[in-house]
């Protein structure tokens, strides 16, 4: 039985582990969590627009940090289950994800996923790549979380500086990628 069988037959029956699904698109971010929203520009014109979205939406941007994907798909869907880990060995941390909507329109492209039983938090996170007016690419980290496991609790106010650290990686990775589109 290959990795994802096994993911599909284990993860695939929890839920969401959060109640505000949609929110990170619909916005204003529901109270109670810890909100995240980092905006920077990655470049510039309808090419790196498109490099970047790609990188976005078939994965690349994050293999790219050295996290772990394994997902149903190639590209983004709704519905596709995704696990997203970080770390060696013993010392991996797996997160569990579900995609709960995408965009891909002619200015937009993105998604988001939330997260799923078993992940160490619960909340949800999107990541869009937008081309501006003025042919500048944007992309926009947006997320709301809190502490759903004994170590993310431990950890406190530890989490949110790492999911910023995090978000940032991602810019930089995606920066690198539209700049070589161009």
């Amino acid at each position: 039985m290959n990795l994802l069988s096994r993911m599909n037959r284990t993860d695939r029956s929890g839920a969401l582990n959060y109640e505000e699904r949609g929110a990170t698109r619909l916005l204003p971010l529901p109270p109670g969590y810890h909100h995240l929203q980092v905006r920077s520009p990655v470049g510039h014109g309808r090419a790196a627009f498109e490099a970047a979205g790609s990188a976005v939406t078939g994965w690349r941007m994050h293999r790219a940090t050295g996290a772990r994907v394994t997902a149903e798909v190639p590209r983004v869907e709704p519905e596709t289950f995704v696990e997203v880990s970080l770390g060696f060995g013993p010392l991996r941390f797996r997160a569990p994800c579900e995609v709960i909507w995408t965009a891909y329109e002619s200015e937009r492209t993105g998604f988001a996923y939330g997260t799923r039983a078993r992940h160490p938090e619960c909340g949800e996170e999107s990541f869009v790549v937008e081309l501006a007016a003025d042919g500048t690419v944007w992309f926009t980290v947006t997320a709301f979380s809190r502490p759903a496991s004994w170590y993310t609790r431990l950890a406190g106010p530890l989490v949110p500086v790492l999911q910023r650290a995090y978000a940032h990686r991602l810019t930089a990775v995606l920066r690198r990628i539209a700049d070589g589109a161009t």
